[in-house]
């Protein structure tokens, strides 16, 4: 056996070799034997079976398992030639040559390794910035906005045509084609004008409708409606407008600040005003890192820290992306890239500075997040999709089950990985 290993760079390696036949024969042989010992054949008893009747009977799958030790042998010694541990191989070793002839097989055999990365430096990459501040102003703002929220609706004493922002106390029923349908009715229903809360249209015909009245509203429900009879049917509401109410005035006193700040006996004004301050500062804060520093700062890790990256995880992604690109491809354009192989390459190649800037910025951020002893596992992730789904009124077990079974838990994360070591990073700058 002749081989000859090359180490292209420190992610990426490649082995050639050259196999005997009578290695391939030789290990035909011992597996032969080693199943005569163990095989179950029809007319010898187990252990007796001649080592030219396992031939017979298994013929072209020794030959092949034959043929797999003696690539497991190249690799094994290449990587050992290389001084190339197995903890340190990133996917499977890729056979990038197998020509087979009387006398011998050709192999080349190309491997990726997970890249060497220095992170000791990365925090003087993260850029100078303030911490957001509230001013006063934005603290009233907030607490009248909160009070406000908190005041009871009260009814209109004077009947007066109604306008955004009144809540309409209501009884309609709903028709399509003349016949009403299910779930279309109910009485004394709260709707504030302008919630959004209705079909597109319906709130904005009850504008200018006074209380005792009684309109009919012609609305259309949207393609994407969730109930299939009445996606994209045309609707007629017939509706009686019971009461109008508006929102009451809440004073800001200790006693909202208690009310707002349950378990705190010294809660008052200046203490609910602190409070919110925090509150409105953190959301800043979040928002800065957000939509600001944490792009930016991957970006910047991204452009400063040079290592070699794995060939085969580049081309990975850059599938990827062409695959997104082909399901938005015309089925004329895809019949042309399959005609065209030089024009199918030069598409790809059209990928691969961002796909290598993706691969680039994977291993920066799980390189980090060893150095810095960062976790996420897969019952945090649960807890997340659980409580994100909670959130949005959505069954928590069918969310998680929809993500797992579309392969998204790695992708979420790594995500999450990614949001704890640069808002890490960002946070130990703040605190310096």
């Amino acid at each position: 056996m002749e081989i000859k290993s090359n180490k292209i760079n420190s992610a990426n390696a490649e082995i050639e070799a050259i196999i005997s036949m009578d290695e391939v024969n030789a290990n035909v042989e011992k597996i032969a034997k080693q199943l005569s010992k163990t095989a179950n054949v029809q007319g010898f008893r187990k252990g007796k079976v001649p080592v030219a009747i396992i031939k017979k009977q298994y013929g072209e799958k020794l030959v092949q398992d034959a043929e797999s030790e003696a690539l497991r042998e190249v690799l094994n010694k290449g990587l050992e030639e290389m001084e190339i541990s197995n903890e340190s191989l990133i996917g499977e070793p890729s056979i990038t040559k197998f020509d087979k002839s009387d006398d011998k097989i050709e192999v080349a055999v190309k491997i990726a390794m997970r890249p060497s990365i220095e992170v000791k430096d990365a925090a003087s990459f993260v850029p100078d910035f303030e911490k957001p501040t509230a001013d006063e102003a934005a603290v009233d703002a907030r607490i009248k906005e909160i009070a406000e929220a908190q005041a009871p609706l009260e009814n209109i004493k004077r009947n007066r045509k109604m306008k955004l922002g009144d809540t309409a106390v209501i009884d309609f029923e709903g028709f399509v084609d003349g016949e009403a349908f299910e779930g279309g009715k109910a009485e004394n229903f709260a709707l504030e004008l302008g919630s959004g809360q209705f079909i597109p249209g319906f709130e904005d015909q009850l504008v200018g409708v006074k209380r005792d009245e009684e309109v009919e509203i012609n609305v259309t429900f949207p393609e994407n409606y969730g109930g299939e009879k009445l996606a994209g049917k045309d609707a007629m509401f017939k509706v009686k407008v019971n009461q109008i109410q508006v929102k009451g005035e809440v004073e800001v006193n200790d006693e909202l600040a208690k009310k707002l700040l349950p378990g705190d006996e010294n809660a008052d004004v200046a203490k609910l005003k602190e409070e919110v301050k925090k509150a409105i500062e953190q959301e800043e804060l979040a928002k800065l890192y957000n939509e600001k520093l944490k792009p930016e700062l991957l970006e910047t890790l991204v452009e400063k820290l040079e290592f070699d990256l794995p060939e085969f995880v580049v081309e990975q992604e850059i599938d990827m992306a062409l695959n997104k690109k082909a399901r938005e491809m015309s089925e004329d354009e895809i019949k042309e890239l399959r005609e065209n192989p030089e024009k199918l390459k030069e598409l790809r190649e059209t990928f691969r500075e961002e796909a290598e800037k993706s691969v680039k910025a994977t291993f920066i951020i799980d390189a980090l997040a060893q150095d810095k002893s960062i976790q996420v596992g897969e019952q945090e992730v649960m807890q997340t999709i659980y409580y994100e789904a909670m959130q949005m009124g959505q069954d928590p077990q069918k969310a998680y089950d929809q993500y797992k079974e579309a392969g998204y838990i790695p992708a979420i994360q790594m995500s999450m990985v990614e949001d704890r070591v640069l808002s890490g990073m960002l946070n130990e700058k703040l605190e310096k």
